[in-house]
């Protein structure tokens, strides 16, 4: 029995046939199938990352009681194309290690929105959010979704994300500085962006999925640069 259940564990990151390939026939350097491993230890690495990955911002906010210099339109594009990646990943029945951290992200990025509007003094606005986005998430998962309706979030997805990023981005640099934007989250996402590329090659071959990262990655890098370059600025006056 508990062969049974530790075969079953390793089978999540080493799916048949590479299993039998790997345990039974000892092809320990079959490609196809190290890219398959590879591919699922990075999927699930980024989705235990990202139960985390924003913590950080979370938890500046509340240490600051404030929500400066963090866009709230920002955010609330970053959370619409991180809530369609994930539906769209979970209608299409791909593998949860290719877009499970979506779950996870979206329920970080819906605090920080709250935080900031509660701390901005909307808390009805805060209320009304967490309805209106728990009732949207049900929707989009359930078999009421049009499959058509999902396809074209995600196809909006590329503008969607590179919208949220780069007006972050803008605010930084017309504010001078990160405010409490959390450098943490920031290089997390940067790297969980450039790994998805590669998982999302692997386990979905899905071409909008594999470009949606790519942009996201893309942005990811000119947040990052910001946030060294505001950081030495910052040490050097």
């Amino acid at each position: 029995m508990n062969e049974t259940i530790i075969a079953k564990l390793v089978q999540t990151v080493v799916p048949e046939p590479c299993f039998t390939k790997i345990f039974t026939d000892f092809e320990l350097f079959n490609v196809d199938c190290l890219k398959i491993i590879i591919s699922k230890c990075l999927g699930y690495s980024i989705i235990l990352g990202s139960i985390l990955v924003k913590l950080p911002q979370i938890i500046k906010i509340m240490q600051a009681g404030s929500g400066k210099g963090i866009s709230m339109l920002s955010c609330v594009f970053e959370l619409l194309a991180i809530s369609a990646n994930a539906a769209y990943g979970y209608q299409h029945g791909f593998p949860f290690s290719a877009y499970g951290e979506g779950v996870f992200l979206g329920i970080q990025s819906a605090i920080v929105i709250v935080l900031v509007l509660l701390y901005g003094g909307r808390t009805l606005g805060g209320i009304l959010f967490v309805l209106l986005y728990t009732a949207t998430m049900g929707f989009l998962i359930s078999p009421m979704a049009p499959k058509e309706l999902i396809a074209a979030m995600q196809g909006a997805n590329i503008i969607i994300v590179m919208a949220s990023k780069l007006i972050q981005a803008y605010a930084n640099y017309s504010n001078g500085g990160t405010g409490q934007l959390s450098g943490i989250t920031v290089f997390m996402l940067w790297a969980g962006s450039l790994a998805r590329i590669f998982t999302s090659i692997q386990e979905t071959g899905d071409t909008m999925t594999v470009v949606t990262y790519m942009a996201a990655f893309s942005c990811n890098c000119v947040l990052v640069s910001q946030m060294v370059y505001y950081s030495k600025k910052s040490k050097t006056e």
